[in-house]
């Protein structure tokens, strides 16, 4: 029988091995199209880059934002069969912004 605690703000879940092997019955909401951008991370639901997302907020900012949103974008839309591949010029373009700024980069 499993048995949960809270410790500050995480909470510790024991179980037991019987406990694993029954098939979970928990049921996750779908993605609301209507919701604001912010709450759908990285990648919208039509695939796209949500450019929005808090998770590239730092990044994508400062001098060399521009070269970083210009390598990921062809990162995700590669087609290569090893996908990038294609996208070495872009990653070269933000490896020597980044070198060229280091005093600038988070330590």
């Amino acid at each position: 029988m499993a048995y949960c605690r809270q410790e500050e703000e995480d909470r510790i879940i024991f179980m037991i091995k019987e406990d694993n092997e029954t098939r979970s019955n928990v049921q996750l909401a779908a993605d609301d199209p209507k919701h604001p951008y912010e709450e759908h991370g990285l990648i919208l639901l039509n695939e796209d880059i949500n450019r929005n997302c808090l998770c590239l907020e730092g990044m994508a900012r400062g001098p060399c934002g521009e070269p970083l949103k210009a390598a990921f974008s062809c990162f995700h839309y590669s087609k290569e069969d090893v996908r990038g591949s294609d996208c070495a010029d872009q990653s070269w373009a933000v490896q020597e912004c980044m070198q060229k700024y280091l005093a600038l980069s988070p330590q």
